[in-house]
């Protein structure tokens, strides 16, 4: 601590002109357990840090499966051990802990709490850094068991492992398909007057015909992830019709946390955005990985979105029509003339 003034401060204290800090996400579930894990904490690192000649401690608390509660406090190292933890208690009594981390500076003494390490955890002794008392369950905290009647923590811990790692799996092979489809297009026909097909300018790779004989008619045993041609899952439009489930393989059947899932699917969809303003951070993506306590923005449309439209082409033939792609975003579509 650096401190100056005009008066006399040595073995004074003080504790007018506070300032206060805090993050700005706000705690929005199990509000009574980490008022209860952050004051607990911090009252055990006043205590250690009262008693000891530097009159500082700073350590960590079980949170849950993913996170820990950091805690520092300081007092100057002049005051008696009775003023440092008069100190220290009146700062904690003041602290936002209806936020995921906050701070508060008086003259003669400072705490923190937040939820990553915000300090050097090598220069602290071991013995310093973790608390004595057990940590809380972590189904009091965020995570319960998906199945009734218990299935023990391990099982918690497997499917809150298991079930980001399936959805971050699927939106790649999303990826790699939408990809795919745009540099494979097929060719669209549209029936003429006279009976004759005209192809449009969606592809010059394969037509429908060479595809159908390549799959097989289309059989079950070429879908996607078993052989080649299959259904293509559209994000963001299950997204909006308010059923993102139906992107989870049928093999899984049913055995999954449904708010992780779709909490997983609704950061997906932040990280798309057209706008790259609008996109979390990779440090904010992991704190919505992580903790549940943050609440999520409503997701914009992606920057790449296909569909289809039909343009009537009058000038050439007012009987025949041909099938032109869409996107929201012109930097993805490819303009294919005729020669």
């Amino acid at each position: 601590m650096l401190r100056y003034s005009n008066g006399d401060i040595l073995s004074t204290l003080n504790t007018n002109g506070e300032f206060i800090m805090s993050n700005t996400s706000n705690v929005t579930r199990n509000q009574i357990e980490f008022n209860d894990l952050v004051l607990s904490a911090m009252n055990q690192t006043a205590t250690m840090a009262s008693n000891s000649s530097q009159k500082f401690d700073a350590r960590k608390a079980y949170f849950n499966a993913f996170q820990d509660l950091y805690a520092l406090v300081q007092c100057t190292p002049d005051l008696t051990s009775q003023e440092c933890f008069h100190c220290l208690n009146w700062t904690i009594n003041r602290l936002p802990i209806h936020r995921v981390g906050g701070r508060i500076f008086v003259p003669s003494c400072n705490s923190r709490f937040e939820l990553y390490s915000f300090y050097n955890e090598s220069a602290v002794p071991t013995s310093q850094q973790q608390l004595d008392s057990a940590p809380p369950p972590p189904p009091q905290i965020s995570i319960s068991s998906p199945f009734p009647g218990g299935g023990g923590n391990s099982t918690v811990v497997i499917i809150a492992v298991v079930v980001p790692i399936s959805v971050i799996f699927l939106l790649l092979v999303a990826v790699y398909t939408f990809r795919a489809k745009r540099e494979k297009t097929v060719y669209e026909t549209e029936p003429l007057a006279d009976g004759e097909d005209i192809t449009t300018a969606g592809s010059l790779q394969f037509d429908f015909k060479a595809i159908k004989a390549a799959t097989d008619k289309f059989s079950e045993g070429n879908k996607l992830g078993q052989g080649g041609f299959g259904q293509v899952y559209k994000t963001w439009r299950l997204w909006n019709y308010g059923s993102p489930l139906e992107l989870m393989d049928p093999s899984f059947q049913d055995n999954y946390e449904t708010n992780e899932i779709t909490r997983c699917i609704h950061i997906a969809l932040l990280c798309g955005q057209e706008e790259a303003e609008d996109r979390p951070t990779l440090s904010e993506i992991v704190q919505m990985l992580t903790t549940s306590l943050i609440d999520l923005a409503v997701p914009q449309p992606p920057g790449i979105f296909l569909g289809r439209r039909h343009e009537e082409v009058g000038r050439a033939c007012p009987s025949m029509h041909i099938s032109a792609l869409c996107s929201v975003d012109d930097a993805s579509i490819t303009s294919v003339a005729p020669r």
